[in-house]
């Protein structure tokens, strides 16, 4: 997926955008907002915003990707040593610091951390896709049974 040189000017007014950033605002959290996986895909398909996967190369290899998606790793390597240059390549991929840009990980908590870093960096969109790839864990401590991309069956590949 190429970076959206230009964003139509209703992507603010984009209803799941700007509940997003209202229910953000009252969580306080320091960063655009959190977007429910099936939303994500949906501004993705229309070109509003661009998907970035914030897992390792390991993980989108091994447990999956989504089709399209960049890759900019918050961590890397099995010791999760945190990229020092992520907010750079972040800026590199998208085109800039105000694109709307949606991250991804595996349970939504790296991407977190992973907007927070981007939004105290000066980016103006960046949020949070909820639940991650895998989601929660369940009771037995696995993943992929409660939530997440895959269980809710919205695209992706496995190499």
């Amino acid at each position: 997926m190429n970076a959206v040189a230009e964003l139509p000017a209703s992507v603010d007014a984009h209803p799941v955008l700007q509940r997003a950033r209202q229910d953000a605002r009252a969580e306080g959290l320091p960063y655009a907002g959190v977007v429910p996986p099936q939303d994500a895909w949906a501004l993705v398909q229309a070109g509003l915003a661009q998907l970035v996967d914030v897992r390792t190369a390991e993980e989108r290899k091994f447990v999956g990707q989504v089709p399209g998606s960049l890759h900019v790793a918050w961590a890397t390597g099995t010791a999760l040593t945190r990229n020092p240059r992520f907010v750079r390549e972040l800026e590199a991929r998208i085109g800039g610091k105000d694109p709307v840009a949606l991250l991804l990980c595996r349970s939504g908590k790296r991407s977190a951390a992973a907007a927070e870093a981007a939004a105290a960096a000066g980016f103006t969109n960046v949020f949070n896709v909820g639940e991650g790839f895998e989601g929660e864990l369940d009771a037995a401590q696995q993943r992929g049974h409660v939530n997440g991309w895959r269980r809710r069956a919205l695209p992706w590949t496995q190499d």
